[in-house]
């Protein structure tokens, strides 16, 4: 476990690097079972779905990067569990950046 123990692994950061993970699987095995073609959408460029993916977790990395400029990470909440498990604010924006991924995946 010393070999990690730079990073913070927290609950919010499992949770990232699994759903990732689940994301790249899954765009894999939509590339072997459903061959794709380039589209072209409102950005008027040829793209495929892993080009879609691209765009899409950049613009999560953007809208979390000002969420936490200009909003903060303050708690919404507190769960009444234990001692109590505080819900961030960050959990907007992982909304926001969700939205916004099947907005881009639909008309990119």
């Amino acid at each position: 476990m010393e070999n990690i123990a730079w990073m913070a692994w927290t609950l919010p950061t499992a949770i990232f690097f699994v759903m990732l993970a689940l994301t790249l699987g899954v765009m894999t095995w939509l590339g072997i079972a459903y061959p794709e073609a380039e589209r072209v959408g409102i950005l008027r460029i040829p793209t495929t779905r892993g080009d879609r993916l691209f765009i899409s977790l950049v613009l999560a990395a953007v809208i979390h990067l000002l969420w936490i400029a200009f909003a903060g990470t303050d708690p919404l909440l507190t769960l009444p569990i234990g001692e109590g498990v505080e819900i961030s604010s960050l959990w907007l924006a992982t909304l926001i950046s969700l939205v916004s991924a099947v907005a881009i995946f639909r008309t990119v």
